[in-house]
Formats: structure tokens, sequence, C-alpha cells
């Protein structure tokens, strides 16, 4: 028998793994236990932070700095513009929040008459306009650079101004800082008053065109402007005498090509003691701020492309097919040809009217497309909300009445910050720089009136009675109630002088109360020569009275108001609710029920009126059981006859008086 060969088998190829599934299985923990694992999990994505490494720097200007930003703070102060002027949201927002920091600006502190004067003066060059292009540029870009202009008056005219808002002997006091003396100087020695030179403009210039220069740190820097294509025609071929000055005040090597044109950009120094820079909220080591809308310009601009998308697809909205559906299987029937063709030519001729008569094999309908999906609402909601968020926007924002609440609170803190900005860098330092060149012995402080957004129902009432007591003059009040404005030391001082004249010849007085003249009427007609002996003023009905009794009436009144103590009256009506919840809880045990029916609880509050007009307010409680008992127990005469003199005297109710009772001040005292 042949040896049988052994079968040769077939070496079969090695497969190829995918990486993953092969690097996982060497991870397996044992070799009698494999464990496949998703490696993918602990692959670590590429360029994690893409989009926030893309992102805007505000100290780049050029591309040598590590970010992956194609633009830089100028690049994002246009688009902010550009934002402003074509979307409506944004636009909104930025002029609701100009609207209500603009406001009325008065002055506190100083003397009248540099009060009279800064007011006087910035009505005159508009200072209301100016505030609204202020905050305008400084919410929209962030960055606001105002240039100030200068003019030489007459020297009769600054003797005139120092004669009238200087101090009274004619000398002026250029010390206006509080580390060193006042020290008294001459028209002549002051330096801006010997040249005449006074602000008659502020210019907002636009902060695109603003490069900052010559300086390692960002916190003092000197800027000047990118000149125009029109402003360079204008420097180079001067027409008036300001065009000449700004070609004066180049460098050389500027002049140079501006004249010979092989220039592009053209930098206009600025002088520093004329410009003042605002930012909002700028770090020391940034040259420019990052205006506030520049986070949602994303959002801005994905709600114009989906806005563009919607668009569109309305219009696809007139491209209705109408199928029209003929004939029937094959083994139906089949497709007559020439029935197609003629329904094809009568519906491509349009002078046909379109009436068609067919059979049951004709079915004709219109496809449209179903663009509803694609126009829902939904998509905007997430974009909305951000764009909202980034804006702070109060008013579209569809919150709750707390939300709301938190957000106008927000809001108006950020309009605070806007003003103290316009104050300390502005208005603040242009008011003490005008005051030491005009030689003031003190200046003002300007301070904004109150933005009022919420009910100020408390505030009011205070006002109310401020003015009730006579702590604020009507006028005084008024303007509290109307901008919310608070008199200092001076200004009440002097109202009250003059409200007080005014009310000793006898007005402002009010008509229930009794003023000085009600008291001095008393007495016998004119025409009679007896004189009056005695002065007996009392109530109709009150009868007779001893002169004691009725010799000053309002100091009887005043005596009155102050018999009981205020927070003795509030314990009081505590413990006889107290005294009325025991006497309830008394009868329920006493007659084993759960609940009281209303007759009953009518009886307990008569034993409660009883206790309170028999007893003293310390032994209410202690009282009940036996009351209850015997609601006739006893009476104490002493207690009623005290309690019916407050009655008549007040004209009140027991149970009030013998509230009132409890609550007298020498019951306190005692």
């Amino acid at each position: 028998m042949a040896e049988e060969k052994p079968k040769q088998t077939r070496k079969r190829p090695k497969l190829i793994t995918p990486l993953q599934v092969a690097q996982g299985a060497t991870y397996g923990s044992t070799e009698s236990t494999r464990v496949r694992r998703n490696i993918t999990s602990q692959i670590e994505s590429v360029n994690r932070f893409a989009n926030i490494d893309n992102g805007l720097i505000p100290f780049k200007n050029s591309g040598n700095v590590s970010s992956g930003s194609s633009i830089n703070v100028r690049d994002a102060v246009v688009l902010c513009q550009k934002a402003y002027y074509n979307f409506s949201t944004f636009r909104n927002v930025i002029d609701l929040m100009t609207e209500f920091s603009t406001s009325d600006i008065y002055f506190k502190g100083g003397s009248k008459k540099s009060r009279d004067f800064f007011n006087a003066f910035f009505k005159k060059i508009n200072l209301r306009s100016f505030q609204d292009r202020f905050f305008r540029e400084y919410y929209r870009s962030g960055n606001v650079f105002v240039y100030r202009f200068e003019a030489k008056l007459r020297a009769g005219d600054v003797k005139k101004i120092i004669q009238v808002f200087a101090d009274q002997d004619g000398v002026l006091n250029y010390g206006l800082t509080d580390t060193r003396p006042a020290k008294p100087l001459k028209i002549g020695d002051i330096p801006n008053v010997k040249k005449n030179v006074i602000p008659t403009r502020y210019l907002i210039l636009n902060p695109a065109d603003i490069h900052m220069e010559g300086s390692a740190s960002f916190s003092s820097g000197n800027y000047a402007k990118a000149i125009t294509d029109y402003e360079l025609e204008r420097i180079k071929n001067p027409y008036t005498e300001e065009d000449k000055q700004i070609f004066d005040s180049l460098d050389p090597a500027t002049k140079e090509k501006i004249k010979s044109g092989k220039m592009g950009q053209v930098l206009l120094p600025l002088a520093p003691e004329k410009l003042v820079a605002s930012f909002y909220r700028k770090q020391d080591y940034e040259p420019f701020a990052v205006p506030m809308g520049f986070p949602v310009l994303d959002d801005i601009n994905l709600k114009a492309e989906m806005k563009k998308m919607d668009a569109a697809i309305l219009r696809t909205m007139q491209q209705c097919i109408l199928l029209v559906t003929m004939g029937a299987e094959p083994d139906k029937g089949g497709i007559n040809q020439k029935n197609l063709a003629a329904m094809q030519r009568l519906f491509e001729n349009e002078s046909v009217g379109r009436v068609l008569i067919s059979d049951y094999t004709t079915k004709a309908e219109f496809v449209v497309p179903k663009v509803a999906d694609l126009l829902d609402p939904k998509k905007y909601d997430v974009v909305e909300r951000d764009i909202n968020t980034g804006l702070n926007n109060i008013l579209f924002s569809g919150e709750t009445f707390s939300n709301q609440a938190s957000k106008v609170d927000v809001f108006v803190a950020r309009l605070e910050h806007g003003r103290e900005m316009f104050l300390s860098d502005f208005l603040i330092p242009e008011v003490k720089r005008i005051a030491r060149a005009l030689g003031f012995k003190s200046y003002p402080l300007p301070v904004f009136d109150k933005i009022t957004l919420k009910d100020s129902y408390n505030t009011a009432r205070i006002v109310n009675r401020l003015i009730e007591l006579n702590v604020l003059t009507p006028e005084e009040g008024m303007e509290a109630h109307e901008s919310g404005r608070w008199p200092d030391v001076d200004s009440s001082i002097k109202s009250q002088r003059k409200f007080k004249t005014l009310k000793e010849e006898g007005l402002y007085e009010p008509v229930i109360g009794g003023g000085k003249e009600g008291a001095e009427e008393a007495g016998r007609p004119e025409g009679v020569e007896k004189k009056q002996e005695t002065k007996n003023i009392s109530p109709i009905g009150d009868g007779p009275q001893s002169q004691t009794e009725t010799s000053d009436r309002s100091e009887m009144q005043l005596a009155a108001s102050e018999m009981f103590n205020l927070d003795l009256v509030k314990d009081n009506f505590i413990a006889a609710q107290n005294l009325e919840k025991e006497v309830l809880k008394e009868l329920r045990t006493r007659h084993n029920i759960k609940r009281l029916n209303k007759q009953q609880k009518q009886v307990a509050s008569e034993l409660v009126d009883l206790i309170v007009t028999n007893e003293d307010s310390c032994d209410w409680i202690n009282k009940v059981s036996e009351y209850c008992e015997n609601p006739s127990v006893k009476t104490n005469k002493k207690i009623l006859g005290e309690i019916s003199e407050i009655c008549e005297k007040h004209q009140i109710d027991q149970y009030l008086a013998g509230i009132l009772r409890s609550s007298r001040v020498k019951d306190k005292e005692d």
C-alpha cells in the first residue's frame, strides 16, 4: 500500500488590518484576553484652538506677529463702522447706548461765577451735540480721539471775562491743585491768558486713520493721522491759511516727498497737548482698544448669509412644475404617444385655454418645491441669541422679568462706565485746564444727570417727605424729581434763606396745619375799640376750654403727635394678633371643636376687644382663660376712663384707643 503523502495546505496570505485596530490589539491586558479599543478617542486633534488663535489681538499691526488673523485693529474698526451703517441690530444697540449716555451736565463745587462761566462756555460750543458724537464713537469703535482747536481772543475780551468771572479784587489765582498753596498772579503772568488762547471747537477724528509711533510703551505714545488723497491734494496745493499751517508743521523729509509725489501714505503728527484719547476697556500694553461689537461680527455675518440663502430659495417659489401622467402599464393598455404629444403641445400653446377633458388614465398635479423646512425661522434662534448676548441688548431679547431686571442693571453699569470715561478722560481735564488759563480761584466738577431706567417710586416718596419737612425747597424738590439732582451745601443754604424770607412774607404756607397768619388773625373784628383780653381758639364742637389748654394750639398738636411711640404701637398690634390666636385656641379647646363658625369667631373678636380695653398689654395673654370663662368678669374703670379720653381726643374707636394707651411714651419710660 502506497504511503500517503501529507496534504499540502496553501498558506493564506496575511491580511492587512487597519492601523487603528492593530494598535488597539497591542494594548491587550493579557495574551489570553484581547481587548479591542477605539484608539481615535485618545488622538489629540490638530489645531484644537484654531478659531481662538486666528482671532484679533489689539497690538497686531503687521504680519510679523504670531497670529493667524488676517486683520488688525484698524480693520476691526472699519468693520464695526460698516456693521453700524448696514445692520439694524448693531446700529440700534449703539444708538440706544448713545442716547441713554447723553444727558445734561451740571457743575458742583467751585464758585458760583466759575459754574456760570462753564455753563455758558459749554452751551456755546454745544457740548450736548459733542456728547452724542463722543459716545457713538466710543461704543462703535472703542477708540475716541478728540482734537482741540483754539483761537486767539482780543486782550479786551479776556479782561472782560476775568472781570466777570475772576476774584473780587481783580487778582487771579493760578494755584488750583490741593498739594501746593495758591499763588496770586497778574493777568499777563499766565501763559494762555497772555496769548489770549481759548478752545473754540472739539473734533472727533476717525480712529481708522490714527497710527501710533515712537514709543516703546503704549501707555503714553505719539499719534499721527493718515492723510487721505483729498487732504493730501489740499496740503500739496494749499488754498487756505489752515492748509499752509498744516504743511508747515510737517518735517522736511515729508515735505520733500509730498512735493516730489514719490510717497504713498502721509502721516500727519498730532500735537500731544491738543489731542485727547479715550479707549473702551484698554490695557496698558495695548496701543488700541478692540471695539465692543467686534466679537459679534461673525454672528452678524452668518445671519446675513442665511438671509441671502433664504432669498435665493424664495426666488425658486415660482418655478412650479405641472406633472401630467397619462396611460397605464403595458399589460393594461400601454401609452398612447400621440396623446402625450398632443397634451404637450396643448400646454406649450399659451393662447389655448387650458380645459382638459380626459379619461381615468390621465392624472395632473403641480410639483411645488418644499421650501417650508428650509425657511424655518428656528435656524436664526441661536444666532440671534448670540448677537443679543454679545451686544447686551436689553430691549429685544425676550427675557423674563427677573432676568430683564438683572440685564438692565448690567446695561446701566456699562453706561455709567462710559460716562465716567468721558468725564475723567476729557471733560474734567478740560475744565481744569481752562480754569487755570483764566485764573479762576477754584474750578467746579461736572456731573451727569442720573440714568433712570427703573421705577423711582421710593425715591419720589423720599423727595416728597423732604419737601414736607422743609429740608428741600419747592424748587429743589422739583429739580430732584425731574433730573435726580440734589443740592450741594452752599446752594442749599442760599435756597433755604430765600425760602425762609418768602415764608415770613406769608407765602408757601400749607392750607392744612395752620401757618403763622391764621394764629395772628384771632381777636375782634375791625372797628371795635375794646381790646381782646383773652385768646380762645378751639375747634368747633369741643366746648369751652380753659386758657391754659387753648393758649397755643400748635404746641398741643405737637404734644399729641409725640405722645405715642411708633415702635410700641407696632409691638402692641402684633401682641393683639397673638391675643386673638390664643382666644380662638382657648375656645376650640373648651368646646372641643376643630373649627369655629362665623358667629363663634365674632364672639372671639369681641373677647379680644374686651381684654384690650380692660387690661394692660403685659397681662393680655394671661387673662385669656379668665375672660373666656366669664366675659363679664370685671371692668377696669381707670383704664376705661383713659381709653375714653383718647377716643374723644383723637376720634377713634375703643380697640385702637386701647392699643394707643399701651403705646404711650411714658409707659416706655416707666
